[in-house]
């Protein structure tokens, strides 16, 4: 349950109605369902440290948050914190499934035996498989009120001097347009920003969509904005076609103030009368530095050096940055990746140092780590586990920049405590969340509002509706949600139900619900209700591990060495089997290469991290490894060229153990 709900926006002055800024101008179907919960306001739910790295005060300015949009802005409105820019990368409502590959790591024998022949593997000689990381699938008018909710708390933690850029596709970038219009005001739209992502389609059938839009707004007409200068085209620099004996190219300029607003400077230099654009005293001094040059006609010209511009001001056009091809070096395999080049150009334009960056679906986390670069401070939410990890692991492992010193990273993991203990991310909770209701199955005929029917002797065919954790407008049960629940999807059934189960996440009072169900007498059929949180909590199976801790001697200096001897997830197996048996089908009697583990399964694992600090709570990483997918060892952040031996060091006693394995999953063991 939420400890509390937090307004939307600040409390209006005296006569001042509440909803006044909540009128609907965009018009479809469910575009009312969202006034009961803005009035509401955003739930606050408990947050939970679960790291921190560097300086404790300083890592307290810079978030990364494992949760949703909206309750992340209930949780920084409480506290005060205004950002001062936000980039948003939301889901496109594109109908697509983005993936991961996931790569099986090189047993560590296989590695010490590649070391001794001094060969290294290639790209291709690595076994993997494909994971689903989320589904961009949406009804419109669901995707426009949950876009409309995840504005409107944005906006209540912008401080007055702020921008969000909303990065989209043609896909639903028109409607949303219209949403930010009214959430943001017509008159604080700044541009419409065309990014082409990519080279022309081949395969198009009409005109090929290879951009997409990014929309920017401000929160005020007090908005920061740094102009951006990009390098002139050939055919701009062509111009300057005049050169001086040291080689400086320059163009002619006029100094005369003819045609300027606001008039010039009249009086007569060398001879030549007119109305100049600079006093005597610096058209003077410029003569004197050989800035200035006689025509042929005897009139007076300026020299322009190209060397002295600072460039051709940006457009909203946007065709000079590409996107991160599959050798770019800041490519991390993560789907939707965008290129540091884009967010560096936006931060830059729209923030100032040490101001306040947010990007409230971080993905890949590289508005964070530009921010950290440019020495602005971060908050990067996700609701994946994927994307915290990476953007974790990338902050970690930064490069050296004038401002950024290696190792001097600060930042906390927090997340926040709904009630969803989510598994990864939340389209895999909710396939899983399916297979953990006995008896449920699908039955044709029924709307994707349920989960689906469970066929009882006693009550005939029970329909089940699951909270959609991909859509946070469905986590609270509350009267609103209930009465259509009675009034439109149970009328919608193929058949009348004497028996109904509804799973909840949070309920506002379920005896309250209970009673409203009982008053509407719309429907006969029992309502059983069911907390959600009892299935998610069977969802996590943790790994087993079997490892061994001795002391030993490093340079006459003590150290401790933490040996994993085996390692097995039944999760990642399960991937693994799964996939063989779809290539054996796919081989048509064929040949092929199954995925095949060693005995000791240690090829499951990516991560392994030792806390010499604390036996419980919030989580230490004295010492930590990252094993890349050629196998070479990355060390508190420092890429080597080891392959990893099966263990890992620290300067003390480990006191727990924690590994994440190929596809995530982070299990914690005492030692």
């Amino acid at each position: 349950m939420p400890i509390k709900y937090i307004p939307y926006t600040p409390e209006p002055i005296e006569g001042q109605a509440l909803l006044d800024n909540f009128t609907r101008t965009l018009r479809y179907k469910g575009n009312y369902d969202i006034k009961g919960k803005l009035i509401r306001g955003m739930p606050l739910y408990e947050m939970q440290t679960v790291e921190t790295f560097g300086d404790k005060e300083k890592a307290k300015q810079n978030l990364v948050i494992r949760g949703e949009c909206v309750s992340a802005c209930a949780y920084l409105k409480e506290k005060g914190i205004l950002v001062d820019l936000v980039y948003i990368d939301p889901p496109f409502a594109s109908g697509a499934d983005y993936s991961k590959t996931v790569y099986i790591r090189q047993n560590p024998k296989l590695a010490k035996a590649l070391k001794q022949a001094e060969e290294e593997l290639e790209i291709e000689d690595l076994k993997s498989f494909e994971e689903k990381m989320y589904g961009d699938v949406w009804n419109k008018e669901k995707y426009l009120n949950w876009m409309y909710e995840n504005l409107c708390a944005i906006k209540s933690v912008m401080s007055e001097t702020a921008s969000i850029y909303v990065h989209l596709d043609y896909h639903i970038g028109h409607y949303v347009k219209i949403l930010m219009d009214e959430i943001f005001g017509e008159d604080n739209f700044r541009s419409e920003i065309i990014w082409k992502r990519a080279t022309a389609h081949s395969d198009s059938g009409f005109f090929g969509n290879n951009y997409d839009m990014i929309y920017f707004y401000t929160k005020s007409d007090s908005a920061i904005f740094n102009t951006i200068f990009q390098d002139y085209d050939e055919k701009y620099i062509a111009r300057f076609k005049y050169k001086d004996p040291d080689g400086r190219l320059w163009d002619s300029g006029n100094p005369t103030a003819k045609g300027l607003q606001g008039g010039g400077y009249d009086y007569e230099y060398d001879g030549y009368r007119t109305l100049w654009r600079y006093p005597y005293e610096t058209l003077k001094k410029m003569d004197e530095e050989g800035r200035l040059y006689r025509t042929k006609n005897g009139g007076i010209r300026t020299k322009v050096y190209l060397d002295e511009l600072k460039g051709m001001p940006c457009q909203a056009l946007w065709t000079d940055i590409n996107a991160v091809n599959s050798q770019a070096d800041e490519r991390i395999d993560y789907a939707t990746q965008k290129p540091e080049a884009l967010l560096e150009r936006i931060i830059k334009a729209s923030s100032d140092e040490n101001m306040l960056v947010a990007d409230f679906f971080g993905g890949s986390g590289v508005t964070a780590a530009v921010a950290n670069k440019l020495n602005r401070r971060f908050i990067h939410c996700d609701v994946g586990i994927n994307s915290i990890q990476t953007v974790r692991d990338r902050l970690i492992a930064q490069k050296e920049t004038p401002n950024h010193v290696r190792g001097d990273v600060n930042f906390s993991v927090l997340e926040i405590k709904d009630g969803v203990s989510l598994f990864r991310n939340p389209v895999q909770t909710m396939e899983k969340l399916k297979s953990l209701v006995p008896g449920l199955g699908k039955m044709e005929g029924l709307s994707d509002f349920w989960a689906g029917c469970i066929e009882s002797i006693k009550d005939g065919t029970v329909p089940v509706y699951l909270p959609d954790l991909k859509n946070s407008e469905c986590k609270i049960l509350d009267k609103p949600f209930m009465s259509r629940i009675l009034h439109e999807h149970l009328g919608n059934l193929p058949f009348t139900p004497s028996r109904v189960i509804i799973y909840y996440v949070d309920v506002v009072d379920i005896s309250e619900i209970e009673e409203f169900v009982k008053a509407d007498k719309s429907t006969l059929a029992k309502i059983e209700f069911r907390d959600l949180k009892e299935l998610l909590d069977d969802i996590v199976i943790e790994d087993t591990a079997d490892f061994e801790v001795s002391e030993i001697q490093e340079e006459l200096i003590p150290e401790y060495k933490l040996t994993i001897k085996s390692f097995m997830s039944d999760r990642v197996m399960r991937h693994i089997n799964a996939y063989n048996q779809k290539c054996e089908l796919n081989s048509k009697g064929k040949k092929f290469k199954p995925i095949v583990i060693s005995e000791e399964g240690l090829e499951l694992i990516e991560w392994i991290s030792v806390d010499c600090t604390a036996t419980e709570g919030e989580w230490h990483s004295d010492s930590e490894i990252k094993i890349d997918k050629l196998g070479f060892v990355i060390k508190n952040g420092i890429k080597t060229k080891e392959f990893w031996d099966g263990a890992i060091k620290s300067e003390t006693k480990p006191l727990r153990l924690k590994i994440r394995n190929i596809c995530g999953d982070e299990t914690v063991w005492k030692v």
